[in-house]
């Protein structure tokens, strides 16, 4: 048996709960881990109250990322094998598969070897935070040496590792943060410039910061209507990327009557994560920077499994800088 957080209704995390499950043995494809960490998103609390493009069916359990130990191996697996110290990569929909628990099947094509230097703790903070990073600054090829890059909600994972990956290819690194409780943090994580948006004008303080020109590039995940403003704090000819939907209000088209010219689109790390060859790529690139010291993974706290429901609350609030992370008992285990 395998205990499981499984959800029966969309609701707050109270609808959360652990349970004693049958997890069976893996398909042709598939690999059961025996978990060690679970890494916390965001997405899966709009999973969880339905506000996420994948809707769940009930009983659904949720969750994109985790680390442990491979258990077993489905037919047609190559690459893996029992004993192996592995990491998920969110590579599937949360209404087929999720990382919820202390014993999960998973695609083989979303398990990639534990980074050799890391702990699992710091090894589940990982692959969500920089491969969404890695797509837009990396893999796209839109940021190069020297160029500003602004980086919204940046005391996130994934604004914490653009921040570092920003620096690691020599590109200067804005951030922002809706209060100046964070800004310290984030100038010691290695932003070149923090914008505290309640206190100040976000496009005239980065025209003073580029001397007029503007950034290169914007990632944001906040969208809605505050994209406008961001906008107005890029270069011409510069790149607007909205990875995410903090703001669930509808988000405009800036238009070229009113905004510099820019391209302006949306982004997802399944278009890493479901490319083999973009994935190879993705992980080799933060293997390389987790090796050589530039990517620091930031875990924020850590909760045990049997307190997920404090732990989403936790997240939902909103006060964490980096990554929240789940440990699992083996000792307190039935399993």
């Amino acid at each position: 048996m395998a205990r499981l957080v499984q959800f029966d209704r969309l609701g707050g995390p109270e609808v959360l709960t652990l349970r004693d499950v049958e997890v069976g043995t893996p398909g042709a494809g598939e690999v059961r881990i025996r978990v060690d960490a679970i890494g916390l998103n965001r997405a899966e609390i709009m999973y969880r109250e339905g506000a996420y493009f994948d809707r769940p069916a009930f009983p659904s359990t949720l969750g994109y990322e985790a680390t442990g130990v491979v258990e077993a191996v489905g037919e047609g697996v190559d690459g893996l094998a029992e004993g192996d110290p592995v990491a998920v990569v969110p590579a599937f929909l949360q209404s087929e598969y999720g990382t919820y628990g202390d014993h999960v099947i998973v695609p083989a094509a979303a398990v990639v070897p534990r980074p050799a230097n890391l702990d699992p703790v710091r090894a589940a903070a990982v692959w969500m935070a920089y491969i969404t990073a890695y797509g837009p600054l990396i893999e796209s090829g839109r940021v190069r040496p020297g160029d500003h890059v602004l980086i919204t909600a940046a005391s996130s994972s994934v604004g914490l590792a653009a921040i570092q990956i920003a620096r690691h290819i020599g590109a200067i690194p804005v951030a922002t943060t809706r209060g100046s409780g964070k800004r310290q943090r984030l100038l010691d994580a290695g932003a070149a410039h923090v914008i505290v948006t309640d206190e100040e004008d976000l496009p005239a303080r980065v025209k003073e910061i580029t001397g007029g020109e503007g950034v290169r590039l914007a990632f944001d995940p906040v969208a809605g209507p505050g994209v406008e403003t961001v906008a107005l704090a890029i270069a011409p000819g510069g790149s607007l990327v909205v990875y995410g939907a903090l703001d669930p209000r509808p988000t405009p088209l800036p238009n070229a009557h009113s905004y510099p010219e820019l391209t302006s689109s949306t982004y997802t790390l399944f278009t890493i994560t479901k490319n083999p060859e973009r994935l190879r790529r993705a992980v080799a690139f933060i293997n390389a920077g987790l090796a050589s010291g530039s990517f620091n993974p930031v875990v924020d706290r850590t909760f045990d499994l049997a307190d997920i429901v404090e732990a989403h609350r936790y997240m939902a609030a909103n006060g964490q800088v980096g990554k929240i992370v789940v440990t699992v008992d083996h000792a307190g285990s039935s399993s």
